[in-house]
């Protein structure tokens, strides 16, 4: 395992808020840290040490990055992979390293990869052309899940297919044949669930509690932990989630998004290879938050303990409906006054209807009391124009 020490310096692509909570833990260590991103006002602008305004596809503002820091992360998982295999070619230090991240950012090689190491995922198939998404429909029955094989995101990317006669419109919906897409069998859930793992240089596994998620619009609500779920079934999917680091050999935070079946049976949804939106909770939630995980794993530090400190329950903040401007963040007040609230608000200058504009987070002795409590809170902030 090799070892970094205090004062080194990390490279983080992505100044999003993501990124932000990256660097907050980072400055708690003492190193130093470069971002680059090209909004000169991004979320993590005001607290990084330096900022590379460049485009996510300059290959030469990446070669930057590299030469003035001893190892690099990311905060999304749609950047250039070969890029970073380039740098990685150099000597250049990438975590996680390239080659994960290649095979995660392609939906179909990621659960082909996941299928081959005999991981629990709902059936699949490509898709070459509209004929085959009528072969999709005799497989697997209607409704089923079409999906951009890259780049999607919060619901975007997917189509649901309801019926035979459903298939033209899906199929122009997801670009009509200019990109590869792929199809799901449809999972009749009790819960969306995720598990937060990560892994270290050596090769150390820590995993977080299970989370139960809440989407609405596509776009994730609320998480709650501990899940409402059978042990026996929160065990497996902690087993899952470890397994998974192994078939990527991850290195720092992954997300494992799972179906919680109608049998409490467990199935895979998606990876993503970064800290996540679904573990904001283990801020205040847990011993040690997903982003000082990440920071320890990437630069060969122990792995910090991952025990849920008590029940926690997070919610969204999103831009309003009919707003799109500078931002105003209204009811802190009323918000900030009840028991057991923290707000994150990111510091993004503009908003937009749906964009993600920060998180409340309650702690209590009962997730039925955070989530009372959390909602409560919600009902106050506006984030608006």
């Amino acid at each position: 395992m090799e070892n970094y020490f205090l004062n080194k310096k990390i490279g983080i692509i992505g100044g999003g808020q993501l990124g932000q909570m990256m660097l907050l833990e980072a400055k708690k260590m003492g190193f130093y840290a470069v971002v680059l991103d090209p909004s000169e006002n991004c979320p993590c602008h005001s607290i990084c040490d330096e900022h590379i305004v460049a485009s996510f596809d300059d290959e030469a503002a990446f070669q930057l990055l590299a030469e003035k820091t001893d190892v690099i992360t990311y905060e999304f998982e749609h950047i250039n992979a070969k890029a970073l295999e380039n740098l990685e070619s150099k000597g250049y230090k990438v975590y996680p390293t390239a080659a994960s991240l290649e095979v995660i950012q392609d939906k179909l090689t990621q659960k082909e990869a996941m299928k081959k190491a005999e991981l629990p995922v709902p059936d699949f198939m490509v898709i070459n052309g509209k004929d085959d998404m009528s072969k999709a429909g005799d497989a697997y029955g209607y409704p089923y899940m079409l999906k951009a094989r890259t780049g999607g995101y919060d619901g975007k990317g997917n189509a649901v297919v309801r019926s035979y006669e459903d298939i033209d419109n899906a199929y122009k919906e997801l670009g009509g044949g200019e990109i590869r897409l792929m199809a799901e069998k449809m999972i009749d859930f009790k819960m969306e669930t995720s598990i937060l793992a990560c892994r270290s240089l050596n090769g150390d596994i820590a995993v977080y509690p299970v989370g139960d998620n809440k989407h609405i619009d596509s776009i994730l609500h609320e998480t709650s932990v501990p899940a409402n779920i059978p042990e026996k079934a929160a065990k497996t999917a902690m087993a899952v989630a470890s397994k998974v680091m192994e078939v990527f050999d991850g290195i720092g935070m992954f997300c494992v998004e799972m179906f919680v079946t109608k049998d409490n049976g467990i199935l895979v949804n998606e990876v993503a290879p970064r800290p996540h939106n679904s573990g904001h909770y283990t801020i205040e939630g847990c011993i040690t938050s997903q982003f000082e995980n990440h920071i320890r794993a990437i630069v060969g530090l122990p792995l910090g303990d991952t025990s849920l400190i008590c029940p926690t329950v997070m919610i969204n903040l999103l831009g309003e409906e009919g707003y799109t401007g500078d931002t105003v963040v209204e009811g802190l007040d009323k918000a900030m006054a009840l028991k057991g609230v923290t707000l994150h608000i990111y510091g993004k200058a503009q908003t937009k209807p749906k964009r993600k504009m920060g998180h409340i987070t309650v702690t209590a002795n009962s997730v039925s009391k955070a989530k009372a409590i959390a909602e409560e809170a919600y009902k106050y902030i506006k984030i608006k124009a």
